[in-house]
């Protein structure tokens, strides 16, 4: 029942082999993971981590926990998230793409709500990166997350680090007569019984993503005509990227329309919400972190934002979020 069973070793060996990764482990949560990639790169006070500041509270909180700053920083106006990486001094906008799907060659290393699982042969790994299964995310187990590894010098102390600061992993394997504390960790394991809900999820993963993009694909036709008349905007893409169907948007014309949306969608009874607050705005942000400019972009992203259902049961109900948005739109035009 408790963590690093059966079930837990196939799901980081499945894991590994979808994101081409050395090393899965799985984490009772995406937060577990950018805390546990936090102590992995060594960060202190006095570091700085550049990151989106449209992006979930964990990302920053990993990094604030360990004394390090967290440094907002604008979006692409294409693009609404940033992966997080650590530089030394200021350096420009990191880009990502729409809708959880990263540009060639740049796959795999994010906190990202929805990555893509598939793996990325022939291409260089990132040393570590993080996955998130919430119950919001494409692939689910409620609450879980995994931190992958592509440094062999890193997967010891991963291990360590994930059980307790423990060299628990090594006793297991037989490599050390008893287990002791080593290093500096927490209890990131997951139990069981979430991990053999998880390992169903993986065992559909193709499944479940085609059955996403053909969502966000009848999404993205049915809205086209307003795009062209520049009613909304919808998400960006191009042949360069590649898409997980994580979630489908539209970019309202200020937050008065997307407010005014979002009311009627739910006198109609359909969850439509707005994303992330920036966290450069926020409290703990102000207190913690810094902004770098003015992140005019992300201000006028958040308030403009709106998310459309998309599940994988979402079926035929499509249609009519489609008719009731399409209608409200027209005549709000």
């Amino acid at each position: 029942m408790s963590g690093d069973g059966n079930f837990t070793k196939q799901c980081n060996a499945r894991i590994a082999e979808l994101t081409g990764s050395d090393v899965a482990l799985l984490t009772h949560s995406c937060t577990a993971a950018l805390e546990m990639a936090a102590i992995l790169c060594d960060l202190k006070p006095g570091d700085e981590v550049i990151m989106p500041s449209f992006t979930f509270v964990s990302t920053a909180n990993a990094v604030a926990l360990r004394g390090a700053t967290p440094v907002f920083v604008d979006i692409d106006p294409r693009h609404f998230r940033g992966p997080l990486c650590r530089l030394p001094r200021r350096h420009g906008p990191l880009e990502r793409n729409r809708a959880g799907a990263w540009p060639e060659g740049r796959r795999g290393c994010s906190a990202s709500p929805g990555l893509d699982l598939q793996g990325a042969p022939g291409r260089q790994p990132r040393r570590h990166g993080r996955l998130s299964f919430h119950e919001t995310k494409n692939i689910i187990s409620g609450e879980g997350g995994a931190l992958t590894v592509n440094v062999q010098d890193l997967t010891e102390r991963a291990e360590i680090i994930r059980e307790k600061g423990t060299n628990r992993s090594r006793f297991l394997r037989g490599q050390v007569n008893k287990y002791t504390w080593v290093d500096i960790g927490s209890s990131f394991l997951p139990g069981e019984l979430v991990e053999a809900f998880l390992f169903a999820q993986l065992e559909q993963e193709k499944l479940i993503r085609e059955t996403r993009l053909s969502l966000f694909d009848r999404y993205a036709a049915a809205f086209a005509d307003l795009e062209q008349r520049e009613r909304v905007a919808l998400p960006w893409y191009s042949g360069e990227v590649t898409g997980n169907g994580h979630m489908f948007y539209l970019m309202m014309r200020d937050i008065d329309d997307r407010d005014a949306l979002i009311a009627h969608l739910r006198e109609a009874g359909i969850i439509a919400p707005f994303h992330y607050v920036p966290l450069h705005s926020a409290p703990g942000g102000r207190r913690f972190g810094r902004a770098e400019g003015d992140l005019a972009v992300t201000d006028s992203t958040y308030a403009r934002l709106i998310r459309l259902p998309l599940y994988v049961t979402l079926g035929d109900e499509i249609g009519r979020v489609i008719d009731v948005t399409s209608a409200w739109l027209g005549a709000n035009s």
